[in-house]
């Protein structure tokens, strides 16, 4: 069977519904996850999410060489610029979407402090902030229209010029992306989903080890299947474990 979105996002975690919720209001989406909804990396979070709340004290320069610090000085300094620039916003829009964070009694984020940071910004919902942001999020999207949600679906390769008869290699100089195939449990078929854009959000690869406390879906399929098409991958040396 041939299913036509405007948008294909694989993986339901933070990345993947945050991005389905972001578009839904240009195009219809499709949300492939290969378990439930809340199977995610991001539902086993704990600690909380740093973001540069309280300007009295703190600031993004801050947050960028704790940053920097933190990750030996490998971290592309590009990447995380963007990401604690933009970090205040993104907040604000989880709270749109029915996030709760935690607040003192005068209405402001009860902020902690870990490992690496020099100010009090990390934002928390009790000690499981990773399940508030995933109920919030799960819920959000089950409430939009525009998002189709596919659970307990496997998508099992990246549609490319390849499919078509071309020849593909690492140094084709463009490869064009048509959405990917994706195996329906309960038909026990592939069906062909079509996209305009397909985005990666299928997490890490830490359930392969014996030992991790990854949810055992997290086996790195969607960097497999991007490997595959001959798209990029970067810092395969760096696992999370927990």
């Amino acid at each position: 069977m041939v299913k036509k979105f405007d948008f294909l996002v694989i993986g339901s975690g933070l990345a993947g519904m945050s991005f389905a919720l972001k578009v839904a209001h240009k195009g219809k989406v499709a949300l492939i996850c290969k378990a439930g909804l809340e199977e995610a990396n991001t539902y086993f979070a704990q600690g909380g999410i740093a973001s540069v709340t309280n300007l009295k004290v703190d600031n993004f320069e801050k947050h960028i060489e704790d940053t920097m610090i933190a990750g030996d000085w490998i971290s592309d300094r590009a990447a995380v610029e963007k990401v604690v620039r933009e970090a205040p916003a993104q907040i604000q829009e989880l709270i749109k979407w029915g996030v709760d964070f935690d607040k003192k009694e005068d209405g402001e984020f009860d902020l902690h402090k870990e490992g690496g940071h020099s100010e009090f910004r990390i934002l928390h919902h009790a000690d499981d902030t990773g399940a508030e942001i995933q109920r919030g999020l799960m819920e959000a999207v089950r409430n939009n229209p525009d998002i189709d949600i596919k659970e307990n679906h496997f998508a099992v390769e990246i549609i490319t010029q390849h499919h078509l008869g071309a020849r593909v290699t690492r140094r084709t100089p463009y490869i064009n992306c048509y959405g990917a195939y994706v195996l329906n449990p309960e038909t026990q078929k592939v069906d062909t989903y079509l996209s305009k854009v397909t985005v990666m959000c299928t997490g890490g690869c830490g359930a392969v080890y014996q030992t991790t406390t990854n949810p055992v879906i997290a086996t790195g399929d969607g960097e497999a299947m991007v490997y595959r098409a001959k798209g990029t991958v970067a810092d395969m040396e760096f696992v999370q474990f927990h």
